[in-house]
């Protein structure tokens, strides 16, 4: 082991609080269930993964997803305590932390997810900092959401805060080059105060993010992975039982050279599989589904394919849990590293959603429809916003646009945020719903309140 590093106290609030007497809850296990109590986290059971639910199949939603985030989060932190506890314990690696990180990171997906997060981008404004959906989730713990009369937010701890900031900067100082996305930012300025607390960084960025957070973003990515191809295959998006044909049987299906073609003309867009040749993309494809994925037909839904899939995905994340390790560093910090093979396995993974979704004719013509809620939206609520209260407004907004001062721009910057937070925190049932309203095309009740 290396010389040791002063890691900042993980348990410390930004506002000190006092504990009930009674409440033999740590820290973290209170940051956990504050976190579950919130509106904020129930919203997401009406805002959809990839599809809607409402499409008559059982789709996973960004609440479902962030439960089995959260669960797989945990487990790795509690498998990392068990086989590296020195590394474990010198990161203060706590697993309610780095599940209560993973039940907040999608706190801030406005509605219709990332195609809403780009047309939101676009009406804020990089001059009023944009909208980027991992900086809402921070906003939402930092500054929306309320617990207590005392302060805003949540008050969460610094070792959750970090676990939830997988871009560890402010929109101010993302990186304008190299390997880093630039379009992705944890933080606005607004909350820099919290993520000064939370990185011990005045500056807005962070070096390195925590080893919290790396655990944090490989649940997300392993478990939407697998479980959108869950989904789909039982919706028969996704032909699985085609892909999965052994070249040896003689029954190459058109399926699989289908799907290899459209990933080899996109590896060069996904930083994991550059320098892949045909021939490993094929034995990877082959290695995931051949060895694991056993029904040879359609999903119909009998006993055989029901226990055949959860065998296929149980087996799945089990694989893939275990693809992270802690490791120590040059300068005695504990960091993380993640088998190359598993990436490359699951970033294939990710393109099945894509080639036979997320790209598809139809889904197209629905995300243009979302594009239009939300871009009108913005534009009737900007509007209604700038002159005065507005009794379009929830109350609460009519509030927030009273204390919004300054002179321009900076009050138009306010003002866009506030619409941002109004539209971003809507169900996808109340965009639609307060879209018809405003449209002509349902005419409501006076008695119909708008309540975010």
């Amino acid at each position: 082991m290396g010389r040791k590093v002063a890691y900042l106290p993980a348990a410390e609030r930004l506002w000190p609080e006092i504990v009930p007497k009674g409440d033999d809850r740590t820290h973290f296990q209170r940051d956990r269930d504050i976190v579950l109590y919130t509106s904020a986290f129930k919203r997401l059971s009406g805002i959809t993964q990839v599809v809607s639910a409402h499409t008559g199949h059982v789709f996973h939603n960004r609440l479902t997803h962030s439960l089995q985030v959260a669960q797989v989060g945990r487990s790795l932190a509690e498998k990392l305590h068990i086989r590296q506890p020195n590394l474990a314990g010198l990161a203060g690696l706590d697993p309610h932390a780095i599940e209560t990180g993973c039940l907040a990171h999608d706190l801030g997906h406005p509605p219709f997810g990332h195609v809403a997060e780009a047309v939101l981008n676009t009406v804020v404004g990089n001059s009023a900092e944009g909208f980027e959906g991992n900086a809402q989730s921070f906003r939402i713990v930092a500054e929306l959401a309320f617990r207590s009369p005392e302060f805003n937010g949540l008050n969460l701890t610094r070792g959750t805060l970090q676990t939830l900031l997988k871009y560890p900067w402010t929109f101010a100082k993302r990186p304008k080059e190299g390997p880093k996305k630039i379009n992705k930012w944890g933080a606005y300025s607004s909350e820099r105060r919290a993520f000064k607390h939370a990185t011990g960084s005045a500056t807005g960025f962070m070096v390195k993010r925590s080893v919290g957070a790396d655990l944090m973003d490989w649940a997300d990515d392993l478990t939407y992975a697998i479980h959108d191809v869950e989904d789909f295959y039982r919706a028969g998006l996704i032909p699985l039982h085609q892909l999965a044909l052994l070249k040896a049987s003689g029954r190459t299906d058109a399926q699989r050279v289908r799907f290899l073609e459209y990933v080899w003309s996109h590896k060069d867009k996904i930083s994991d599989l550059k320098g892949i040749s045909q021939a490993e993309l094929d034995d990877i494809l082959g290695d995931i589904l051949f060895s694991h994925f056993t029904i040879r037909d359609a999903y119909t839904g009998t006993r055989d394919q029901r226990k055949g899939l959860r065998f296929f995905t149980s087996r799945m994340v089990n694989r893939y849990i275990n693809g992270l390790k802690l490791v120590e560093e040059g300068d005695g910090r504990v960091g993380t590293k993640l088998d190359s093979t598993f990436k490359r396995e699951i970033s294939i993974l990710k393109q099945l959603t894509w080639c036979y979704v997320i790209e598809a004719p139809s889904l197209a013509l629905q995300q243009h429809a979302h594009k239009e809620v939300i871009r009108y939206l913005f534009d009737v609520f900007l509007e209604e916003s700038r002159a005065k209260p507005s009794p379009m407004l929830p109350a609460y907004y009519r509030e927030r646009l009273q204390e919004i001062s300054g002179q321009e721009p900076r009050r138009e910057h306010g003002i866009r945020r506030m619409v941002a937070d109004l539209v971003a925190g809507m169900t996808e049932a109340q965009a639609i719903g307060i879209y018809q309203r405003l449209k002509g095309i349902i005419i409501g009740s006076p008695f119909d309140e708008i309540l975010i």
